[in-house]
């Protein structure tokens, strides 16, 4: 499904997840999270978001969670609490990673 965001074209998968992660922009983030009910992204969102992202790109892959845990000092409990959603269908979306098929 292609949808115009921030006056990008952005490919999502049935579920809403990006196609391609390096159509991510931070703006883009913004208005996704504010169609979430989330006004503005706090830091321990955007703290969350960069780290994802950043693994992601490293790895090709998202962190596992106990390597998330293991590399932010955030509990699970805690990202869950932060996201509508929860870690995969809020941070996940938000950071631009791709659908994770395993979940």
């Amino acid at each position: 499904m292609m949808r115009v965001i921030g006056g990008a074209e952005i490919m999502f998968d049935e579920e809403g997840f990006f196609v391609n992660p390096e159509d991510w922009t931070e703006e883009i983030a913004q208005i996704l999270a504010a169609e979430m009910g989330v006004a503005e992204i706090c830091d321990r969102q955007w703290e969350t978001i960069r780290f994802l992202r950043g693994f992601y790109l490293a790895n090709g892959r998202a962190p596992l969670n106990r390597e998330f845990g293991r590399q932010t000092g955030f509990s699970l409990l805690e990202i869950e609490r932060l996201f509508p959603g929860g870690i995969r269908g809020g941070a996940r979306r938000l950071a631009g990673l791709p659908n994770p098929k395993s979940c």
